[in-house]
């Protein structure tokens, strides 16, 4: 068994996922190959040393459909006999890339992988990859499917998180990404995006709303309500948790992850092809788990997973330095704390995608890269990233600075 070792993390800024969005004009393989260039370019990368590249992609339909990781490999000039995957495990598709990259190093069948994921949003539509979950009636009827957004509601109505507690959490959410843009935090592992003619198109991201206020987010209607209760799928929740008279809509835009485009990269391999390349290890993967939870209320997978992370891995929660939990929505992150039994501070120092945004298929590479620069920026050694997932599951990664 070998160690895995963090070598570097990029991504690229997250773009607002409309047509007005800054990377819209980007296509999807086009933000795929800007990171993977990148990343070669930065660390004089011999790409003829690569075994794999490991992308998630949540959606890979239209243009990003056909095994966008080869694909990428090619338009980044990588040496072909580089070969390419993409994988999805929805919302953590990306960390699950990086896993499965550095379980090859671990197992001694890669010695240098890459891992990563790429989401364009405004030109893939959330939902664009359609499945029997939500379009086979029978298939739906027997795992009690309702949209993520009503699971989000659900989940605070079963532990009690009223509107106030969603609402507090996103503006936190929101200074705190605020203040770690001002602060340069992020300039380690994020790149300015160019267009053909080399004008700067983003570099900075897109989503953030500085002047968030609890204010401003209460004028918000919930996002979920009146599809909940018009269409029956409040009762279909509820025959499923019987215990809640009604669902507590409490979730909107503001305290929801933003859609967005973007990409990320994460560079993995064993001690010795570093030492050959000239590469300095930044952090090895000490351990990662996945696990299927209850698909209705489908966004506790994040506990479950990081339990077992844990177990695996011979700790316990207070022996993480720092946590990054996906903002899918505000309820997704307390109830983790909660259940977790953590401290709020160590959790999404910097805040998280309800302020900054939610690639689908990058998101977990980027909250790795994030998670690695601030364990370094305080001097910390360990820290975990964990995602919910659609279908009731989740994914949790341990990573520890060299």
């Amino acid at each position: 068994m070998n160690d895995a070792y963090i070598y570097d993390a990029i991504r690229t800024p997250r773009g607002i996922g409309k047509r007005s969005g800054s990377l819209h004009q980007i296509s999807p393989i086009k933000l795929a190959s800007k990171t993977l260039r990148k990343i070669k370019d930065r660390n004089s990368l011999k790409t003829s040393f690569l075994d794999d590249v490991v992308l998630g992609c949540v959606h890979p339909v239209f243009e990003q459909g056909s095994d966008i990781a080869r694909i990428a490999v090619l338009d980044a000039d990588y040496d072909q006999s580089v070969p390419g995957t993409q994988v999805d495990r929805f919302c953590a598709s990306g960390l699950e890339a990086c896993n499965i990259a550095a379980a090859q190093v671990i197992s001694g069948q890669s010695d240098l992988t890459i891992g990563g994921g790429v989401e364009s949003m405004s030109r893939v539509p959330l939902g664009s990859a359609g499945g029997a979950w939500m379009t086979d009636p029978s298939v739906a009827f027997k795992t009690y499917f309702i949209p993520q957004g009503i699971s989000a509601d659900l989940l605070a109505t079963e532990y009690n998180y009223n509107r106030d507690d969603v609402d507090f959490y996103a503006v936190n959410s929101q200074k705190k990404a605020s203040n770690a843009w001002s602060k340069e935090y992020f300039k380690n592992s994020v790149f300015d995006i160019h267009d053909q003619n080399g004008d700067l198109m983003l570099s900075h991201d897109e989503l953030i709303r500085k002047g968030t206020t609890m204010q401003t987010l209460g004028s918000l209607k919930p996002s979920f309500e009146n599809i909940g209760k018009d269409t029956g799928l409040d009762d279909i929740a509820l025959m499923k948790y019987p215990k809640n008279k009604k669902i507590n809509h409490v979730h909107h835009a503001g305290n929801s992850s933003g859609i967005v485009d973007g990409a990320a990269a994460v560079l993995i391999g064993n001690e010795e092809i570093g030492k050959k390349l000239n590469l300095k290890p930044r952090a090895k993967i000490k351990a990662f788990s996945s696990v299927g939870t209850e698909p209705t209320i489908m966004l506790t997978g994040p506990e479950y997973a990081t339990k077992k992370v844990l177990k695996r891995a011979n700790m316990d929660a207070n022996d993480i330095d720092l946590f990054e939990v996906n903002e899918a929505f505000a309820a997704v992150v307390l109830r983790f704390i909660d259940a977790m039994k953590i401290n709020e501070d160590v959790v999404n120092v910097n805040g998280g995608a309800i302020a900054m945004g939610h690639p689908l298929g990058a998101t977990g590479a980027m909250l790795l890269g994030t998670l690695l620069d601030e364990l370094e920026r305080r001097e910390l050694c360990t820290g975990l990233i964990t995602l919910c997932v659609g279908a009731g599951m989740g994914t949790a990664t341990i990573i520890e600075r060299v």
